[in-house]
């Protein structure tokens, strides 16, 4: 297939894009910058503007602001929704309009749309929760809608927290825990819905293979687990103490709203996965951290 990607320098696109060539898949890779060799085409968000995409088969869409990667500020939650919302219509916009459209427009989304779940288990079945995040997430998935219009299969992965040494939430937190500094957050019985970087790419990859899924499918492994037991993994796997917890105020001084994200619960099940055979090669926390420490481009 010949395959156009946004965010392909991001984290997971600069691991799915070498998946993909591996395959045998011709990737076209969409930049904001000018285009500089014949496999990159200059698109811009801002502007509503995709250059000449030629005959794809598929889009998968990753681009978007980091959800934590800055303080959230009024300012930076505008631009973590713009992103998301004005990349996602100028995509599904341009592939629409399309003389030969692209069957398949894989479109990034998020757990977050499920909100704080408790200790109550969610699949692609549940409603949206509440909060900016869930907001965020279900005012992206329905950018799309002008490409399902139009008669696109559109998928949308509902990422959970991607274990990874080179960036993301566990590339801060692996440093702390080989300092032996690392400990729960607030009280720990928060649940956390991960999934290995390997299983992620792969995942995508997998949807870019099985035409019969449409719609919302979640990217988690199939046992999230909570704070405290993620704590605990970590601590065995590097063989480092983990004593010391971040208590709630702290966290809350220092991260301000994202905090609450951070201490909140989603205990998000891949359902649609495991219906469709998906294999997973990290089903526990540990084989995660572990594949995650050996990955050689770390």
């Amino acid at each position: 297939m010949r395959i156009a990607v946004t965010g392909a320098s991001g984290l997971i696109g600069s691991e799915l894009v070498p998946l993909l060539q591996a395959s045998g898949h011709h990737i076209v890779k969409l930049v904001r910058r000018s285009a500089t060799s014949a496999d990159e085409v200059h698109w811009d968000p801002n502007t509503g503007f995709v250059g000449d995409l030629g005959d794809v088969d598929a889009v998968v869409h990753l681009a978007g602001a980091g959800v934590g990667d800055h303080r959230w500020t009024d300012s930076y939650k505008k631009e973590i929704l713009d992103s998301r919302i004005n990349g996602t219509e100028t995509i599904s916009r341009a592939i629409a309009k399309m003389d030969r459209k692209p069957h398949t427009l894989i479109s990034a989304s998020a757990i977050g749309f499920y909100g704080d779940t408790g200790s109550k288990a969610v699949t692609e079945v549940d409603p949206s929760g509440y909060g900016f995040l869930a907001d965020v997430v279900v005012a992206w998935e329905s950018a799309t809608r002008v490409a399902s219009d139009a008669g696109i299969r559109v998928v949308h992965p509902r990422t959970g927290l991607v274990v990874s040494a080179r960036g993301g939430a566990w590339a801060r937190m692996f440093p702390l825990f080989k300092a032996g500094v690392g400990g729960k957050l607030g009280n720990g019985k928060q649940y956390w819905s991960w999934i290995s970087m390997r299983d992620e790419i792969n995942a995508i990859k997998f949807l870019l293979n099985n035409p019969q899924i449409s719609g919302p499918v979640n990217l988690t492994a199939p046992e999230p687990q909570t704070n405290a037991d993620i704590t605990s993994a970590m601590g065995k796997v590097l063989g480092r103490p983990t004593l010391l917890p971040a208590p709630a105020f702290a966290l809350k001084v220092v991260l301000g709203e994202f905090s609450t994200e951070v201490l909140s619960s989603a205990r998000v099940l891949p359902a649609i996965l495991e219906q469709n055979s998906f294999d997973f090669q990290d089903r526990s926390i540990e084989s995660a951290i572990r594949a995650a420490l050996a990955d050689p481009s770390n």
